[in-house]
């Protein structure tokens, strides 16, 4: 149990701090201004437990190689976090939350829910928190408590964007964060690549 709970905070921790200033923020964000705010996040939860599981997943089939093997993916997966984040971190800031288009009218229920679904699972197809996702449960073989931990993280920032809603966005500092997740991610792709070669 004790190797489950550290993969779940894993997940949650790493994800947390790498979808807090990502789109997923700002996408959601933007969906409660035209929708209301219970179906968008209802939707985005949706999505958000599809991506976990499908990550989790292909992390746990790598846990069916051997540890060299594992460790080789781990680190190129990480590696490629890293770059996406750090690449973002240093890219030109856009300014979309401001940018957003006025409140639509009122829609239904669930063709909200699924507009909501729809952006999110394509916003987040192959970005840092799948890649982590797929990493850490590789890295733990424990897919269902990685893929619990990073689900409830990205939960939580759909909250808080929910919740919040522009506050948010104007304190905190994206690109900062961004920056700092690239680099852990780097430490995990050259911890695993250390594994790899040496393990």
């Amino acid at each position: 149990m004790g190797s489950a709970l550290i993969a779940f905070a894993s997940a949650f921790a790493l994800v947390l701090a790498v979808e807090l200033p990502d789109k997923t923020l700002v996408a959601t964000l933007i969906l409660t201004t035209r929708y209301r705010a219970l179906p968008v996040f209802i939707g985005v939860s949706a999505a958000f437990a599809v991506q976990c599981v499908i990550a989790a997943a292909f992390g746990g089939v790598l846990t069916l190689l051997p540890d060299q093997v594992v460790a080789a993916v781990v680190a190129v997966l990480f590696a490629l976090g890293a770059f996406l984040l750090l690449r973002e971190g240093f890219a030109k800031q856009d300014d979309e939350v401001a940018d957003a288009e006025e409140a639509a009218p009122s829609v239904s229920f669930w063709r909200a829910a699924l507009t909501s679904f729809g952006v999110l699972f394509a916003a987040e197809w192959g970005d840092a928190s799948q890649i982590a996702t797929a990493g850490l449960s590789a890295r733990y073989a424990e897919p269902v408590w990685v893929g619990l931990g990073a689900w409830v993280a990205l939960v939580l920032v759909a909250g808080i964007a929910v919740l919040v809603g522009r506050k948010i966005a104007a304190k905190i500092k994206p690109h900062l964060i961004q920056r700092v997740a690239g680099v852990v991610f780097a430490g995990f792709a050259l911890f695993a690549t250390y594994e790899a070669i040496f393990g």
